[in-house]
């Protein structure tokens, strides 16, 4: 007997924090993105392993979610353009901001963050979802903005 074939179903959820008109932090800024990422990293391990944390921003920047879209070890940390693209379709974000923290607390950019950081722009681009910034995490104190140093 022929066994029948199936066509699993495909279900896609998002789930967002209710909150009230006028709570959300609006984005103008690098140093707002900054702030926002220092509530979103980790605390416990950000001296010790590196992580990439993605902001989705509605039209008027204000930000609707965040979501951990890499973690990684002392030298780095492993992104998928698929993951930060899919996070960011499911929340219906317009924009979005990405960071990375070094543990090492310097804020160079390696080749590697530059490579990932236009890669990301680019796929932004074809989606119609600005990458409006990338940012290095140092410390809780300092960072270093793509945007800011005219990278892209």
């Amino acid at each position: 007997m022929k066994q029948k074939k199936v066509i699993p179903k495909i279900k896609v959820k998002v789930t967002m924090t209710k909150v009230e008109p006028g709570q959300l932090y609006k984005i103008g800024s690098s140093k707002d993105a900054f702030i926002c990422f220092t509530e979103v990293f980790n605390k416990d391990t950000f001296l010790f392993a590196e992580e990439m944390q993605l902001l989705c921003l509605s039209q008027a920047n204000e930000v609707i979610g965040a979501y951990r879209v890499g973690a990684g070890g002392k030298t780095g940390t492993v992104a998928d353009l698929r993951n930060i693209f899919t996070v960011a379709l499911n929340s219906n974000a317009c924009n979005i901001i990405i960071a990375h923290n070094h543990p090492s607390g310097n804020l160079k950019a390696s080749e590697a963050d530059i490579k990932l950081t236009k890669q990301i722009k680019e796929s932004g681009n074809f989606l119609t979802i600005n990458l409006v910034d990338s940012l290095i995490l140092g410390s809780f104190e300092k960072y270093y903005s793509f945007a800011d140093e005219g990278i892209f």
